[in-house]
């Protein structure tokens, strides 16, 4: 008779591979992430201080490049369009590796994250959608709380020092994953207008150039760089938002390792412009994007208009309750149990935390409200409220299984034969326990020698030794 098969673990432990491979990358973007988080205070800060608020606008409003090349943008267009380029970058690099090498390339590990993120951009839409309706406000913001920002929500971790465990970061970051790769089909599809044929057809020469190059073998920064920024050139011209180009060339790069290979080329190019996405871009559009006046009135006017209203209920509600419903939903139907070590209440405060949308909900404002700027600062200062209550709820809940979570870490890294590799993954190995024999017999042969040695001292202390006077005990 065949045996029956194990139920499967949703957020079960993560292979020693990918664990290391989170761990890294979840790294950087913790680092990004406060970062990011000390941009958008000092944004804050330079556009609500009244001596400092005109060269904040004099700045974010300031044109530079070659005009006759259509690229005479101001600070603030650059940061959104040409940095934010290298964030997408990135991203598309991480889709394409973790549909090749990661949890996306197994259709059943897949469902749980992508169904997720569907719900979970779906529902804050239709959230949005609804308050809009009944209020009578503009539908246009529709797609702006449908984004999660994983660099400020690890931020977030980093200063509440939760020690998530790596099943749900993982989690997390997969769902921000799949969270991009559906902002950039909305960006593409919903904010593109007005088309260049002529310069979207140099664009997408420039790719194919690109991606054949990457198929030759050729090598060198000095070859990819300048053709990129030809690429991206073209690609602002054409009328399709420029960072489309970013997420095209992240996508062409080779991600599965072949034999003798230690990294990929797409793993190796993304661990060395990682640093500049969460580092630099990411925090530049943030420095140029978030600094919108913060009244009382202004905060206020948050919570009444429909288009505000709408955004942070799509991000604390709708975020919420479609990553938890599309997780738990996934589970029910997949029949996959939850990890031993979980509750559903560590999944709620998980899609709680990815109610933090910032990078790419504040560029989705921006076109989605082009040309009204008030109302588009209304909306900045809605997904910065929205953040911050989302932040402060997932906070509370993640406080409360904090203990829980830190006894997870502890047991994930402890290393107690100190061969480099978590014990956890070395549980069937016979060399494993070998070592872990050895080591104890080690110390066992200690705490005898030591357990001796005070004997000895103890009864050299009893003069005549022991049983010395009448016979009697010592």
């Amino acid at each position: 008779m065949t045996a029956p098969r194990a139920p499967r673990k949703a957020f079960g432990r993560l292979s020693l591979p990918e664990r290391t491979y989170v761990a890294d990358a979840l790294r950087t973007e913790t680092v990004g992430g406060v970062l990011l988080l000390v941009a958008a205070v000092a944004a804050l800060i330079w556009a609500n201080i009244p001596a400092l608020h005109d060269s904040y606008e004099s700045v974010s409003h300031f044109h530079f490049g070659p005009e006759a090349l259509g690229l005479n943008l101001s600070v603030a267009h650059w940061a959104a369009d040409g940095l934010l380029a290298v964030f997408f970058f990135v991203a598309g690099i991480e889709l394409k590796r973790e549909l090749v090498a990661g949890d996306l390339k197994d259709p059943k590990a897949a469902a749980l994250p992508v169904v997720a993120a569907l719900c979970g951009m779906a529902v804050p839409a239709i959230v949005y959608t609804v308050t809009n309706t009944a209020g009578g406000g503009s539908l246009a913001g529709w797609a702006v709380p449908t984004a999660t920002d994983i660099a400020f929500a690890l931020a977030v971790l980093a200063v509440i020092g939760t020690s998530l465990p790596s099943a749900l970061r993982a989690f997390l970051l997969t769902l921000a994953v799949v969270d991009d790769l559906f902002a950039i089909l909305i960006i593409a599809v919903f904010f593109t207008d007005g088309l260049n044929f002529a310069a979207l057809g140099g664009a997408v020469v420039g790719l194919a150039v690109f991606w054949l190059l990457l198929r030759k073998g050729v090598r060198g920064w000095y070859v990819y760089v300048p053709l990129a920024l030809v690429v991206w050139g073209l690609m602002y011209n054409s009328g399709v938002h420029a960072t489309i180009a970013g997420v095209a060339m992240g996508l062409m790069l080779r991600c599965h390792r072949l034999e003798g290979e230690d990294h990929s080329p797409g793993e190796h190019i993304e661990h060395l412009v990682r640093p500049l996405s969460a580092g630099l871009a990411v925090p530049l559009f943030a420095l140029f994007s978030a600094g919108v006046s913060l009244s009382g009135g202004a905060l206020a006017d948050v919570f009444t208009k429909p288009e505000t209203l709408g955004v942070v209920l799509g991000l604390v509600v709708g975020k919420t309750l479609g990553i938890f419903g599309g997780t738990w939903l996934t589970s029910r139907f997949t029949r996959a149990s939850l990890s031993d070590d979980l509750q559903w209440a560590d999944v709620f405060a998980v899609a709680t935390l990815a109610g933090i949308g910032f990078t790419v909900s504040l560029l989705i404002g921006e076109l989605a409200f082009e040309g009204d700027a008030a109302l588009t600062g209304e909306v900045k200062a809605a997904v910065l409220t929205g953040s911050v209550v989302a932040a402060a709820l997932a906070t509370v809940l993640l406080k409360v299984r904090n203990a829980k979570y830190r006894r997870m870490t502890q047991a994930e890294e402890r290393d107690d034969d100190l061969s480099g590799i978590p014990d956890i993954y070395e549980e069937d190995d016979p060399a494993y326990h070998l070592r872990m024999a050895a080591i104890l017999e080690k110390k066992a042969a200690e705490h005898r020698r030591i357990a001796e040695e005070m004997q000895s001292a103890r009864l050299a202390e009893v003069p005549g030794g022991a049983g010395d006077e009448g016979g009697g005990p010592a």
